[in-house]
């Protein structure tokens, strides 16, 4: 928000146990990103901008994923559990640093948005000393209530201590909250720990700012974007809202999608225009797609550039490091990986590239493997521009196939081919008249006398 500063504290403490996984709850992806990810992709960025992410003890995994996310964020500790309130106290040497809007979040809600956080934040502008986020729950059920005198809030009520005519209240706590930052360290300061387990809770805030002589005031927004993530079922629940999302920002933006519940994105799939895509296509993180590419069905790309007008599958593996060059070609039953593949580079069918650079032009037949690996370590291929490599042919690596050159069909090349050379690596073929009937004779005269 122009001209007020913010600090942004994310709660990502949590361990997870309803997860029945070794893996810290926040860092289970959600269409390619972690849940963590998410929610510090949506904080505040830019100039005035702070963010502070709570983790829990021996949680180096979060602090890594945190930083990968935002490099700029501050990590801080929480040793012990008691309570939301404690967990941001945890950031105390961020507050300290004081700012005008503090907000607080959980790293568990991936589906909430920039324009969401930006929308809590305006109340503060306005005056107010605290806004809290609810939402409308289709069940209410185990959610804290939203108290409500006319426009303001007077108390947030748990389940446990609810009247019948509190429980009847829809309009829930999400618990994301935005506080004005030059009171927010003394409410924070002022919740204490009377209650049946002893823990400091941020819903404690409401009556402290209230008595404090600031309003308190609730912002609205859709009960998808504040999901918790606590069980797998929620999770498989925020990835099917986060890909109807996805899917509909893709075909908002022009591209064709022709069964869009059957194509799962990323989070940071890219598209250009005139994109088609067909049918049962999965995106992994790190996939672009340029200007008129089409995307054949049951392809699968990871950490891959698609140039524009390349075509690739249907049945397509592109495995990290894949590059496609304008009009190339990547068909069914391929797998790449590491792999640059020039413009018009043809790689048809039942065919291995990997650790490999194909030019411009060239044409990879079916059946054809680049031997990579030697059980130890890697080794580059480099295939020229316009070279032919013939089906079923095995490229030993390193190894360099010249401009132009030509590969033998069923060839096996060790050596370096010069351009516009033509390598055979075969045995010669012999054949012996009459060999195969005499076989079959030998082999059914045995069997005869077996009987």
């Amino acid at each position: 928000m122009t001209g007020r500063t913010t600090l942004t504290i994310v709660l990502a403490a949590g361990e997870g146990t309803r997860m029945r996984s070794s893996l810290p709850k926040v860092l289970h992806p959600v269409a390619g990103q972690s849940l963590l990810a998410h929610v510090l992709a949506a904080a505040p960025k830019g100039d005035g901008a702070a963010l502070a992410v709570v983790v829990g003890p021996d949680h180096q995994a979060v602090a890594d994923e945190a930083r990968l996310a935002r490099p700029e964020a501050g990590i801080h500790v929480q040793a012990e559990r008691l309570g939301t309130a404690h967990a941001v106290m945890a950031a105390r040497a961020a507050l300290a640093q004081g700012c005008d809007d503090l907000l607080i979040a959980f790293g568990d809600t991936p589906l909430i948005s920039a324009a969401t956080f930006a929308r809590l934040r305006a109340p503060l502008a306005a005056g107010a000393g605290l806004a809290v986020l609810g939402f409308r729950a289709a069940d209410p059920t185990g959610y804290g209530r939203l108290v409500m005198d006319g426009d303001r809030l007077t108390a947030i009520r748990e389940q446990a201590d609810a009247s019948a005519a509190e429980r009847a209240i829809t309009l829930c706590n999400a618990g994301v909250m935005a506080f004005d930052g030059r009171i927010a360290l003394q409410v924070l300061e002022r919740i204490g720990n009377a209650n049946s387990k002893g823990e400091y809770y941020l819903t404690d805030a409401v009556g402290i700012v209230r008595a404090l002589g600031h309003d308190v005031v609730v912002v609205e927004t859709d009960e998808d974007e504040v999901r918790g993530i606590n069980t797998k079922a929620q999770l498989a629940q925020a990835e099917q809202v986060m890909q109807a999302r996805l899917r509909q920002a893709a075909l908002d933006a022009g591209v064709t999608l022709i069964a869009p519940d059957t194509v799962f994105l990323s989070a940071d799939t890219t598209f250009g225009r005139d994109v088609v895509v067909e049918p049962n296509v999965v995106f992994g993180a790190g996939v672009s797609v340029g200007d008129g590419a089409v995307i054949h069905a049951f392809s699968y790309l990871e950490k891959a550039a698609i140039g524009a007008r390349a075509l690739v599958g249907p049945f397509a593996r592109l495995r990290p490091g894949t590059s496609l060059g304008e009009g190339a070609k990547v068909g069914n039953f391929v797998e790449t990986k590491a792999a640059t593949i020039e413009a018009g580079a043809k790689v048809n069918h039942l065919t291995y590239i990997g650790d490999t650079h194909v030019g411009a032009g060239a044409n990879i037949g079916a059946g054809t493997i680049t031997c990579n690996y030697d059980g130890f370590d890697k080794y580059k291929t480099i295939i020229g521009k316009g070279a032919f490599v013939g089906s079923n042919s095995s490229l030993v690596a390193p190894v360099r196939i010249g401009d132009g050159a030509y590969i033998g069909s069923g060839s096996v090349i060790t050596s370096d081919v010069a351009d516009d050379a033509l390598a055979i690596g075969r045995g010669r073929q012999t054949a012996r008249e009459g060999w195969a009937r005499h076989f079959r004779e030998a082999k059914a005269a045995a069997k005869a006398l077996r009987k």
